[in-house]
C-alpha cells in the first residue's frame, strides 16, 4: 500500500475557485470486489464514458436512454467533505471512466483528510491524480495504455464469453506480471452461464498465481442500495440497443 498523506489545514475560501466535477453518485457502502472486497468504502462515481462497453452496468453515466435528468456538480472540497464524514477505510473514484477528468483536486483534497483514495479504471487515458491503489479493467473498445498498466495494482477481467480469458492473457499477460491478483469476474448478465462459469475455474486450476476467482459480492448483498444517494444500476446485459 503507499504511503497516505498527514493530515493538512484546509483552506475553505479555495471552494469558490475549486473546478466542479459531474457526479453520477456518491455514497457509504463497502468494496464488493478484488483484494479490498468486504471493506467499508464511500464510492464516488463520476459521470461520463467514451468506451460504451455493451455490458456497462453503470450506463446511467453515459447512455442516452438511461442519463438521468438531474446530473449533480460538486467541488473536490465538498466531494472529500463528504467522503470525510463517514471515516471509510478508503474512498473509491470510478465511473463511467474517471479519467476523462482530471482528479488531480480531488486526489489532493482526501488526502488533505487523511482517506486512502482507489481508482477504478479501463486504463484506456491518462490518469490524472494520485491514487494508493489502482484497479484497471481492460476493455475491448479502448485499450489500456502501457503506462497505466504498469502501476496497476490489480487487475479485473471481465469475462464475457469462454475465450476472453485467453484473450486478454495473450494480450497483455507480459505486462501485468508485477501484479499480484488478476481478477476473473463473470459478467453480470452472464453469471449463471456454465461455459463462462466453468472458463474461470478451469483457468484457475489450470494456471494459479496471479488468477483468482471473482464476483460482485456486494450486488448479492444489494449494499450500495442502503444509502439513498445511490442510484439503481443500468446493467446492458450485453446489448447496447435492447438494454437490460
Amino acid at each position: 500500500m503507499r504511503t497516505v498523506r498527514t493530515p493538512l489545514n484546509i483552506d475553505r475560501q479555495c471552494m469558490n475557485t475549486s473546478k466542479k466535477i459531474p457526479i453520477h453518485e456518491n455514497f457509504y457502502t463497502w468494496q464488493g470486489e478484488g483484494v479490498h472486497m468486504g471493506k467499508s468504502a464511500y464510492f464516488i462515481r463520476t459521470f461520463g464514458c467514451p468506451v460504451h462497453c455493451p455490458w456497462c452496468d453503470s450506463a446511467g453515466t453515459w447512455h442516452k436512454d438511461y442519463v438521468p435528468k438531474n446530473i449533480e456538480k460538486f467541488t473536490a472540497i465538498e466531494l472529500a467533505d463528504m467522503a470525510a464524514k463517514h471515516n471509510p477505510e478508503f474512498v473509491v473514484i470510478t465511473g463511467g471512466e474517471p479519467t476523462v477528468h482530471d482528479l488531480t483536486e480531488l486526489t489532493s483534497e482526501l488526502h488533505k483528510r487523511n482517506l486512502i483514495v482507489h481508482l477504478e479504471t479501463s486504463g484506456a487515458f491518462k490518469i490524472k491524480g494520485n491514487f494508493d491503489w489502482v484497479t484497471l479493467s481492460p476493455k475491448k473498445l479502448k485499450m489500456p495504455l502501457d503506462e497505466n498498466l504498469k502501476i496497476a495494482d490489480e487487475i479485473k477481467i471481465i469475462v464475457d464469453s469462454k475465450d476472453a480469458i485467453k484473450y486478454w492473457v495473450h494480450k497483455f499477460g507480459s505486462a501485468w506480471i508485477h501484479v499480484d491478483n488478476v481478477w476473473l469476474h463473470p459478467e453480470w448478465s452472464k453469471r449463471a452461464d456454465p461455459d463462462i462459469i466453468n472458463s474461470i475455474t478451469q483457468w484457475v486450476k489450470d494456471h494459479g498465481f496471479p488468477y483468482r476467482a471473482g464476483y460482485q459480492l456486494h450486488k448479492v448483498f444489494q449494499a450500495d442500495s442502503l444509502d439513498a444517494r445511490s442510484r439503481p444500476t443500468t446493467p446492458l446485459g450485453g446489448n447496447e440497443k435492447l438494454g437490460y
